[in-house]
Protein backbone atom coordinates (compact mmCIF):
# COMPACT_ATOMS: atom_id res chain seq x y z
CA UNK A 1 0.00 0.00 0.00
CA UNK A 2 2.86 2.51 0.91
CA UNK A 3 5.43 3.62 -1.58
CA UNK A 4 8.15 4.98 -1.21
CA UNK A 5 3.95 34.64 25.43
CA UNK A 6 2.21 31.56 24.92
CA UNK A 7 -1.19 31.68 25.92
CA UNK A 8 -1.86 35.01 24.01
CA UNK A 9 -0.05 33.11 20.86
CA UNK A 10 -1.71 29.71 21.14
CA UNK A 11 -4.71 31.39 21.05
CA UNK A 12 -3.91 33.57 18.32
CA UNK A 13 -3.30 30.60 16.25
CA UNK A 14 -6.34 28.63 17.37
CA UNK A 15 -8.18 31.71 15.83
CA UNK A 16 -5.95 31.23 12.49
CA UNK A 17 -6.18 28.04 12.06
CA UNK A 18 -10.01 27.95 12.36
CA UNK A 19 -10.43 30.06 9.77
CA UNK A 20 -8.08 28.32 7.73
CA UNK A 21 -8.02 26.16 4.87
CA UNK A 22 -6.26 23.44 6.89
CA UNK A 23 -8.81 24.13 9.39
CA UNK A 24 -11.75 22.99 7.17
CA UNK A 25 -9.90 19.93 5.40
CA UNK A 26 -9.45 18.79 9.06
CA UNK A 27 -12.96 19.07 9.85
CA UNK A 28 -13.81 17.01 7.34
CA UNK A 29 -15.12 19.47 4.27
CA UNK A 30 -13.57 20.53 1.04
CA UNK A 31 -10.86 22.83 0.32
CA UNK A 32 -11.08 26.35 -0.77
CA UNK A 33 -10.09 26.48 -4.22
CA UNK A 34 -8.86 29.63 -5.26
CA UNK A 35 -7.11 31.32 -8.87
CA UNK A 36 -3.89 30.72 -7.08
CA UNK A 37 -4.36 27.21 -6.67
CA UNK A 38 -6.03 26.78 -10.26
CA UNK A 39 -2.94 28.69 -11.51
CA UNK A 40 -0.63 25.97 -9.41
CA UNK A 41 -2.68 23.10 -10.74
CA UNK A 42 -2.87 23.91 -14.07
CA UNK A 43 0.79 23.79 -14.08
CA UNK A 44 1.00 20.55 -12.06
CA UNK A 45 -1.33 19.23 -15.40
CA UNK A 46 1.37 20.74 -17.89
CA UNK A 47 4.19 19.16 -15.82
CA UNK A 48 2.64 15.52 -16.13
CA UNK A 49 1.95 15.75 -19.14
CA UNK A 50 5.85 16.85 -19.64
CA UNK A 51 7.31 14.04 -17.39
CA UNK A 52 4.62 11.10 -18.45
CA UNK A 53 3.75 11.83 -21.65
CA UNK A 54 2.71 8.08 -22.03
CA UNK A 55 0.95 7.81 -18.94
CA UNK A 56 -2.22 5.77 -19.12
CA UNK A 57 -4.38 5.86 -15.76
CA UNK A 58 -6.42 2.47 -15.00
CA UNK A 59 -9.88 1.74 -14.42
CA UNK A 60 -10.40 2.15 -10.86
CA UNK A 61 -7.84 4.41 -9.95
CA UNK A 62 -7.59 8.29 -9.75
CA UNK A 63 -4.69 10.34 -10.00
CA UNK A 64 -3.64 13.44 -7.88
CA UNK A 65 -0.75 15.19 -8.56
CA UNK A 66 1.27 17.08 -5.41
CA UNK A 67 3.09 20.47 -7.52
CA UNK A 68 4.24 23.88 -5.58
CA UNK A 69 2.58 22.82 -2.31
CA UNK A 70 -0.64 21.88 -3.71
CA UNK A 71 -2.64 18.41 -4.35
CA UNK A 72 -4.11 18.95 -7.43
CA UNK A 73 -7.20 18.33 -7.42
CA UNK A 74 -7.44 19.42 -3.85
CA UNK A 75 -10.81 17.44 -3.53
CA UNK A 76 -11.95 14.23 -4.84
CA UNK A 77 -15.35 12.58 -4.75
CA UNK A 78 -14.79 8.76 -5.18
CA UNK A 79 -16.59 5.38 -4.90
CA UNK A 80 -15.70 2.91 -2.19
CA UNK A 81 -13.04 0.27 -4.38
CA UNK A 82 -10.92 3.69 -5.93
CA UNK A 83 -7.51 3.43 -5.26
CA UNK A 84 -6.33 7.09 -5.25
CA UNK A 85 -2.52 7.54 -6.79
CA UNK A 86 -0.65 10.68 -5.12
CA UNK A 87 2.29 11.60 -7.97
CA UNK A 88 4.89 13.71 -7.24
CA UNK A 89 5.93 16.03 -10.08
CA UNK A 90 7.33 18.78 -7.92
CA UNK A 91 11.25 18.69 -9.37
CA UNK A 92 12.58 19.13 -5.83
CA UNK A 93 10.67 18.63 -3.00
CA UNK A 94 9.53 15.78 -1.29
CA UNK A 95 5.83 15.02 0.53
CA UNK A 96 3.83 13.05 2.10
CA UNK A 97 0.57 11.85 2.55
CA UNK A 98 -0.98 11.43 6.03
CA UNK A 99 -5.21 10.83 6.74
CA UNK A 100 -4.50 11.99 10.37
CA UNK A 101 -7.94 12.33 11.54
CA UNK A 102 -8.71 8.41 10.05
CA UNK A 103 -5.94 7.04 12.21
CA UNK A 104 -4.16 6.03 8.71
CA UNK A 105 -0.48 6.40 9.41
CA UNK A 106 1.87 9.21 7.18
CA UNK A 107 3.11 8.02 4.17
CA UNK A 108 7.16 7.50 4.06
CA UNK A 109 8.43 10.84 2.14
CA UNK A 110 8.23 10.28 -1.50
CA UNK A 111 10.56 12.73 -3.80
CA UNK A 112 9.87 14.08 -7.43
CA UNK A 113 8.19 11.14 -9.71
CA UNK A 114 7.73 8.80 -7.16
CA UNK A 115 3.97 7.99 -6.06
CA UNK A 116 2.25 6.74 -3.04
CA UNK A 117 -1.51 5.19 -3.20
CA UNK A 118 -3.96 4.14 -1.13
CA UNK A 119 -7.50 2.02 -1.58
CA UNK A 120 -10.62 3.53 -0.13
CA UNK A 121 -12.69 0.35 1.24
CA UNK A 122 -14.97 2.49 3.55
CA UNK A 123 -16.99 5.65 2.52
CA UNK A 124 -16.55 8.97 4.64
CA UNK A 125 -14.66 12.01 3.91
CA UNK A 126 -11.18 11.26 4.22
CA UNK A 127 -9.02 14.69 4.87
CA UNK A 128 -5.42 14.51 4.53
CA UNK A 129 -2.78 17.01 4.90
CA UNK A 130 1.73 16.74 3.61
CA UNK A 131 2.95 16.06 7.37
CA UNK A 132 6.21 18.13 6.19
CA UNK A 133 3.90 21.14 5.03
CA UNK A 134 0.38 21.25 5.74
CA UNK A 135 1.43 23.71 8.45
CA UNK A 136 3.70 25.96 6.79
CA UNK A 137 2.18 26.03 3.04
CA UNK A 138 -1.56 25.01 4.02
CA UNK A 139 -0.99 21.84 2.13
CA UNK A 140 -3.93 19.60 2.61
CA UNK A 141 -6.51 17.17 0.54
CA UNK A 142 -9.96 15.98 0.99
CA UNK A 143 -11.57 12.80 -0.26
CA UNK A 144 -14.79 12.02 -0.08
CA UNK A 145 -15.95 8.49 -0.57
CA UNK A 146 -19.53 6.67 -1.32
CA UNK A 147 -20.84 3.46 -1.47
Amino acid sequence: MWSRGPRLFAGLAALVLAVSPVAAAAGGSDVEITDERRKICAKAEARFQKVYPDYKVEPGVTIVKLYKYNFCPANLSIKKGTKVRWLNVDRRTSHSVWMKDAGIAESERFFPEEMFEYTFQASGPYPYLCGPHWKDESMVGFVKVTD
